[in-house]
């Protein structure tokens, strides 16, 4: 079988990783991207064949939206001729369109009830997979049809993390005898389309907690990356290459996020995670807080940070979300891999 992947976002990798080496073993998979985030830096730290296809094109919704149907057209040339089968994605609103031009099967997987991308999505996807914990009634909202909409187990982080064997941490000597405690932050997502709250606005918490902790910073493209090698931010290490998941979380003592999924990446696996997310909150956000995995405070300050790490302390990975993770994976790459996809 020939299994198309259209990864448009750096998590999709991770979200994906694990089954393509899987399938890769009895089909043919082939991948495609677009230059967006860390996407193509992690393509390359897990050794796959990839193939860019188009372009991001910021927030303005003109050029989104004449973006979109460029890329479209550029994937149906690109796939035309090579015979694809059935194809997966997981928010790619270009997929299940592509998809239906080319006469295939297709799989749209999907956490954040706000995209505004999902309607095009649900109505030409064949199936759409949700988390269990994402009110269905929202997903029918955005012209999802009942009868195509799947939920699995536990939330979308799961499905990956089940398998997630975590590296041997490092020590970060301060050079005095003691150990600074490492503390990891991904920014705000600037390009996200779904993305309405401030910019910037962790800056100075920044420079309020750079010289008691190590610092390192996890930029969404050059631009943020530049913002941050600004001599008020010296001594936060800003990488120059992307950071794999276990090297991120194996090193990591606080995970500060004001995005989603590396946040909720950090809460599934134990690491006390703070969101500081600044738009409206997931349904999947709501229950990893609810459940304790993870405290939300949008304003947070150097003060807070000190407090928050006295009183918290990794803990093991969530079992139960890692075996409804386990559970969730077995249902997507069945459902991927059946010939039953009849409305």
């Amino acid at each position: 079988m020939r299994i198309w992947i259209d990864l448009t976002n750096s998590p999709h990798v991770n979200f994906f990783e694990h089954m393509i080496r899987e399938l890769q073993l009895d089909h043919e998979v082939l991948l495609t991207c677009r230059p967006l985030a860390n996407t193509i830096d992690l393509l390359e730290l897990c050794g796959f064949s990839y193939h860019v296809v188009g372009k991001h094109y910021g927030q303005n919704k003109i050029k989104k939206i004449a973006g979109f149907i460029l890329r479209v057209l550029q994937l149906f040339w690109f796939l035309r001729n090579k015979g694809i089968d059935v194809s997966i994605s997981h928010s790619s609103f270009y997929s299940p369109l592509v998809s239906r031009l080319l006469g295939i099967r297709s799989i749209y997987l999907n956490d954040n009830e706000h995209a505004e991308g999902n309607r095009i999505s649900f109505i030409f996807a064949d199936k759409i997979m949700v988390p269990e914990f994402l009110d269905v009634e929202k997903v029918k909202k955005q012209w999802a049809k009942k009868e195509k909409i799947i939920r699995y187990p536990g939330v979308k982080e799961g499905v990956y993390l089940w398998s997630y064997k975590p590296t041997i941490s490092n020590s970060n000597n301060s050079g005095n005898g003691k150990t600074k405690k490492t503390i990891f932050i991904r920014p705000e997502p600037w390009a996200a389309q779904y993305y309405r709250g401030e910019r910037n606005f962790i800056d100075e918490l920044l420079i309020g907690i750079k010289d008691k902790y190590k610092i390192i910073l996890l930029p969404r493209g050059k631009v943020q990356e530049k913002h941050y090698r600004q001599v008020k931010f010296s001594g936060i290490v800003v990488p120059e290459k992307s950071i794999s998941l276990a090297d991120i979380m194996s090193n990591c003592d606080l995970f500060i996020g004001a995005g989603g999924t590396m946040t909720r990446e950090a809460a599934v696996l134990g690491i006390p995670t703070i969101s500081i997310y600044q738009d409206e909150l997931l349904d999947v956000d709501r229950y990893l807080i609810d459940k304790g995995f993870m405290t939300h405070k949008k304003d947070v300050d150097a003060e807070f940070v000190m407090n928050f790490l006295e009183q918290m302390d990794k803990r093991p990975p969530d079992k139960q979300l890692l075996d409804k993770g386990k559970e969730a994976y077995e249902l997507i790459k069945n459902t991927l891999l059946s010939a039953d996809y009849t409305d």
